[in-house]
């Protein structure tokens, strides 16, 4: 039997709910890969390479499914499992090293959405140089690499004063938290997403969908916070669900969104399946928040939920993206 190495983030025991997610992607994914006819073995991709390179080898996988999310609890090191693949020649799902660094880089991954003529917050940086106008001066306190809205909580809220105001503030939430960061500016307004997925007539773009934010009181940022993702019983948690339900008056907004997701698969060149998230302000006008190369393919996560809403069974889905690793 054909093996599929699954090789996914060294999770360690203690770690955050959000790491602890990839081993449910990771199993999810094996129970989907033996019901396709071949056998998946979960590696961990650890920083001793060398211990990794002998395991790959080893094993001899027809295709790596790649689930590395972080290397050493840093997201600013996503890119060196592709990269090691790539060194290895091995086929891989999802997209390529070039692709992986640029999107998960998010102030990198803004200006090439702003140099394209793609719509995307304002943004400040640490040396604070601010690109695009501020509609308003609320500003969001991001890292620069790390996925799944980590780092994202109240204390990462910041009214701007003045752009090197918001460069010492965002210098010292960086000491906080450990991790480069940039400001983008609060678009109030509705939020959505749109997936991706690859298949045999080219890449298929999955119905689109709405996070809703539900009583939220006055003055309570509407944004999908770490709390919103991970913290079950909290406020957030319970307040924030999501719909792929799309009312006919948005039509041609999802239209709108679908068109600009496919714009970002080809210039960033994705692979695979992706997702792109939007923030809509409340005269219509769209803005690309984040490029997430690889989502969370979780059962309970918005790929999911998506490829079921497009009447795709999540075997199928998973055998789509193991395909297009396998192309040339």
């Amino acid at each position: 039997m054909k093996k599929i190495v699954i090789l996914h983030t060294d999770v360690a025991p203690d770690a955050g709910v959000d790491e602890q997610d990839t081993m449910l992607q990771a199993q999810t994914i094996a129970k989907a890969i033996t019901s396709l006819g071949y056998e998946p073995v979960l590696l961990p991709f650890v920083m001793d390479l060398n211990a990794t390179i002998s395991k790959l080898r080893a094993l001899h996988p027809t295709v790596v499914f790649n689930l590395v999310e972080s290397v050493g609890g840093k997201g600013s090191m996503i890119y060196f499992a592709t990269a090691l693949l790539d060194f290895l020649k091995l086929p891989y799902t999802g997209c390529r090293t070039d692709a992986m660094y640029l999107t998960s880089n998010k102030p990198l991954a803004k200006k090439l959405l702003h140099t394209a003529g793609l719509p995307t917050p304002p943004w400040i940086t640490t040396d604070g140089i601010a690109t695009g106008a501020a509609p308003s001066g609320t500003y969001l306190m991001k890292p620069s690499w790390e996925d799944a809205s980590v780092g994202l909580d109240d204390d990462a809220i910041v009214f701007m004063t003045d752009q090197h105001n918001i460069a010492t503030v965002l210098r010292n939430r960086q000491a906080e938290i450990g991790c480069d960061c940039f400001a983008e500016a609060y678009i109030e307004g509705r939020e959505f997403n749109i997936a991706l997925l690859a298949g045999d007539q080219g890449v298929q773009i999955l119905p689109a969908s709405e996070i809703l934010f539900q009583d939220y009181p006055q003055g309570k940022l509407k944004i999908l916070d770490y709390r919103a993702k991970w913290v079950e019983d909290s406020f957030e948690y319970d307040h924030t669900r999501r719909t792929l339900d799309i009312a006919p008056e948005d039509t041609a907004l999802a239209d709108r969104l679908s068109d600009i997701a496919l714009r970002c698969w080809n210039l960033f060149g994705l692979r695979g399946y992706a997702r792109v998230d939007f923030r809509i302000d409340h005269m219509g006008n769209p803005f690309v928040l984040e490029i997430n190369a690889n989502p969370c393919l979780s059962p309970d996560a918005g790929f999911a939920a998506a490829v079921e809403k497009a009447s795709i069974k999540y075997p199928e889905a998973i055998a789509d993206i193991i395909r297009d690793a396998l192309k040339p």
